[in-house]
């Protein structure tokens, strides 16, 4: 009792007992917190972790779709070629099941039979070696026919040649043509300048008779002045006039240079009407022009420079039925030309 009083008369101290539970609280609660703290970082690891683990799953599971899928193609496909093998094994037995009717048919048949087939069999080996020396053939074929395009590409490259020979030669023709064109007009000029010194030298001589003339490039005589009515024998006088021709072509002749081919064409004609006795006026005028040119070679002239032609009736120049128009016909004509 009297230590009750005298507490009560100190004071009742609540305060290091209260600090001390207040401490041990907020430790405890420090504590748990701490333990709170550590719990949930552990969670988020391991939240974490499933996180990346979930993913993972979720793209195996992506691929095992894919692969579901294809195997799911795949077995279609199976199933599709399986069906069709079905289909095909029964087609072969429908065919193995028709053969074997038919080789029981054959083996229960006659002997007749067992020789039909023995003779089948025979034209079936027949075949096949038909078509073996068929297969030699086609590949000898084929061994020539390689042969003729190494061939053809060889006279291909061999026409390529010639082609580009030919354009050359063709355009050395065309010069050498050029040159020989030049050379035959320059000839033809000198044989032109020969022709009128020719025909001057004549008309000097033979005068400027009726009976004689110049026509184009022509030398024109009438016949009568050669030969008598229907004859071909040159007449006295007509030799006469021959020998001053021949005068003047051999002295024309002797002038013209050796590189120039040149001859002198004699040309008979006649008139329309018949010669009699059975000759007709193509032999006349032939033979009158050949009589010519046979005197002229008597008087010098080379063979080689004359040439003898009969035209008969069949050129007049004038084609009118007159005395004159028949007169003007027969003549014989001389022409100095390139030959």
């Amino acid at each position: 009792m009297a230590l009750s009083r005298a507490r009560r008369d100190r004071g009742v101290d609540y305060w290091p007992g209260f600090v001390d539970a207040l401490s041990t609280l907020i430790l405890g609660i420090i504590f748990l917190l701490t333990v709170f703290v550590v719990v949930q970082f552990v969670l988020s690891q391991e939240v974490t972790g499933k996180d990346t683990a979930l993913q993972k799953l979720f793209a195996r599971i992506a691929q095992l779709t894919d692969l579901l899928g294809l195997e799911q193609g795949n077995k279609t496909s199976m199933e599709e070629q399986i069906a069709q093998l079905r289909a095909n094994l029964a087609t072969t037995d429908a065919e193995r099941d028709r053969y074997r009717g038919l080789y029981e048919g054959v083996s229960g048949g006659t002997a007749a039979a067992q020789g039909q087939v023995s003779e089948l069999s025979g034209k079936l080996d027949a075949e096949k070696q038909v078509s073996l020396r068929a297969l030699a053939q086609v590949e000898v074929l084929n061994q020539q026919i390689a042969a003729l395009r190494r061939q053809l590409g060889a006279l291909e490259q061999a026409l390529d040649v010639s082609e580009k020979k030919d354009k050359d030669s063709q355009s050395r023709l065309s010069d050498l043509g050029q040159r020989l064109n030049l050379a035959l007009a320059q000839r033809v000029q000198e044989l032109s300048r020969f022709r009128s010194d020719f025909f001057g030298r004549l008309r000097d001589i033979l005068g400027s008779r009726p009976d004689i003339r110049v026509v184009g490039d022509r030398f024109v005589l009438q016949s009568e002045v050669f030969f008598d009515t229907g004859q071909s024998v040159l007449k006295p006088e007509g030799r006469a006039e021959l020998d001053k021709i021949a005068a003047v072509l051999l002295e024309v002749a002797n002038k013209i240079p050796q590189d120039i081919n040149w001859v002198v064409r004699v040309d008979g004609h006649t008139d329309v009407r018949p010669t009699g006795g059975g000759r007709s006026n193509w032999d006349l005028s032939a033979a009158r022009a050949i009589a010519v040119v046979q005197y002229l070679i008597t008087k010098g002239m080379p063979p080689q420079r004359l040439v003898a032609a009969g035209f008969g009736e069949f050129q007049p120049i004038d084609p009118t039925t007159s005395e004159e128009a028949y007169s003007r016909n027969r003549r014989i004509e001389l022409k100095l030309t390139e030959r």
